[in-house]
């Protein structure tokens, strides 16, 4: 079982450089043995493109039915702020933290959706999934419209 005392909650905690050295932390499920869905929206995500060193922008949706353990948010919030001087395509930023999510936590489900905006003229949605979420679970439209020029 995790500590309160091991994890960045309550604690001064700076933005890690980097993705890989970012720290997330897990806690408990106190419902472990209830199927529902977790989201998290992150309508302000960065990361930097990796050829022209341009800044990318994205809204991600996670939605996950946690097993055993919770994502602690606040080291999801500095996770995902770690990707703002980090250079990446917009696949590999965004299946990178489903992956790394799923590793941490082996949810029942897990989903991500990065919905960014244009870059070169063309926007980039990217979508990736575990599987087949669970048939007993409310999965919720994510509420990010798909891109419409004007």
């Amino acid at each position: 079982m995790t500590s309160t005392s091991d994890l960045q909650l309550g604690q001064a905690t700076p933005l890690p450089q980097t993705p890989e050295e970012a720290r997330l932390d897990r806690v408990p499920n106190p419902h472990a043995d209830t199927d529902y869905v977790a989201r998290f929206t992150a309508p302000e995500f960065t990361s930097i493109c990796p050829v022209t060193g341009q800044p990318d922008f994205a809204i991600l949706v996670i939605d996950y039915v946690p097993g055993e353990w919770l994502v602690e948010s606040k080291s999801l919030k500095l996770y995902l702020g770690s990707f703002r001087n980090h250079g990446a395509f917009h696949e590999d930023c965004t299946v990178t933290i489903g992956k790394r999510l799923v590793e941490l936590l082996a949810p029942r489900y897990l989903r991500i959706g990065g919905y960014w905006y244009p870059r070169g003229g063309i926007p980039i949605d990217v979508f990736w999934q575990t599987g087949t979420p669970p048939a007993t679970i409310w999965l919720p439209e994510t509420g990010v419209a798909p891109y419409r020029g004007r």
